[in-house]
């Protein structure tokens, strides 16, 4: 015979409370409560090995307790940190997460999108795909409030966004490489299909203006975020003829592969040509040479994405309307991180 499952009924019984008491209880909203009927209710429940019946709250609540992290290339070491960060908040609040990779295709993500609204999460942290363009068909069809992670985008059911001064972290890193007498930096950047590839474009050039340097086309190729990238793109410079004495990277992969393809062609790093990456991934520091960088935060940007999602969630909730409709945003620190790649 199936063994009954306990309800908050059955609990209330044994402590002797009404059904109420119980429910407010275990969904934190006891603060006229006792903490003596707290404690006991507690107690009994876990004594009974009570599980919630998350389908069933959630059709009282409105509420799943469940946020979907969209992701565009689990690969990518960058965005393990990501969703590190926000499982961390999520797990505090007693929030699961439900994880989705695009592989930075937009068709995949609109689909993630509708998946995830299907199963009725609360909310979505979004890091859209490169190729997202001006398209907003999927976010046109969510019906949860959606919070941006890494790359920027403007739509109305957008509640807010966690992102780095691209401009600025680029603008800082050429500085270096120019003050450390490089005079001839190319570029190997992602599509520029995100706002996040052409703000770091903007502060490359605009680190050769402040210093009276010429800004050329041919020194920058413009690809994808993979290492095999970084390679081809060090191998159209060379063929190219193009004389360059360092590589400004749009993320640490471009620079892993192109300091593979350099050495390959008997160029030493940083003797002949010195590197700078973008996002200090766990294996910067552990490349040949270590790799010099520019760090982003991402453990912080997952977790503080899910921090003002739930909290959006909650006021939400708590006012019974659909919260404060202004977009919040939050721009964290990026930090230069000097090894021996330049």
């Amino acid at each position: 015979m199936k063994k009954r499952n306990v309800t908050i009924k059955d609990i209330a019984k044994d402590a002797k409370v009404s059904i109420a008491t119980v429910s407010m209880i275990l969904n934190n909203k006891d603060k006229k409560i006792s903490s003596a009927t707290r404690s006991r209710v507690l107690e009994i429940a876990n004594s009974l090995n009570y599980i919630p019946n998350t389908m069933a709250r959630s059709l009282v609540t409105r509420q799943t307790k469940t946020i979907g992290l969209i992701m565009p290339d689990i690969t990518n070491p960058f965005f393990p940190e990501i969703a590190r960060g926000a499982e961390d908040k999520a797990s505090q609040s007693n929030y699961s997460i439900i994880y989705c990779n695009t592989d930075d295709n937009i068709d995949r993500e609109d689909k993630c999108i509708d998946n995830l609204t299907e199963k009725m999460v609360d909310g979505i942290i979004l890091a859209h795909s490169s190729d997202r363009g001006e398209s907003s068909y999927g976010l046109k069809r969510s019906r949860v409030p959606i919070v941006l992670i890494d790359r920027d985008f403007n739509f109305p059911n957008i509640v807010g966004k966690v992102l780095v001064n691209n401009k600025d972290a680029s603008f800082k890193g050429v500085n270096y490489l120019i003050d450390k007498g490089y005079k001839k930096i190319v570029y190997i950047a992602g599509p520029m299909t995100t706002q996040t590839a052409k703000d770091r474009l903007e502060g490359y050039k605009m680190a050769l203006s402040e210093k009276g340097m010429e800004y050329k086309d041919n020194y920058v190729k413009i690809g994808d975020y993979k290492s095999q990238w970084g390679e081809l793109a060090v191998k159209e410079f060379l063929n190219e003829g193009i004389s360059f004495d360092s590589i400004f990277c749009g993320n640490d992969l471009i620079a892993i592969g192109a300091i593979k393809a350099l050495k390959n062609a008997g160029i030493q790093v940083p003797g002949d040509v010195g590197i700078m990456g973008f996002d200090d991934i766990y294996m910067a520091n552990m490349m040949d040479p270590e790799l010099t960088t520019i760090r982003q935060p991402n453990y912080e940007m997952g977790f503080r994405a899910a921090e003002l999602l739930i909290n959006e969630l909650n006021n939400r909730s708590d006012n019974s309307e659909k919260g404060n409709m202004d977009v919040k945003k939050i721009i964290l620190e990026t930090e230069l991180i000097i090894r021996k790649s330049s």
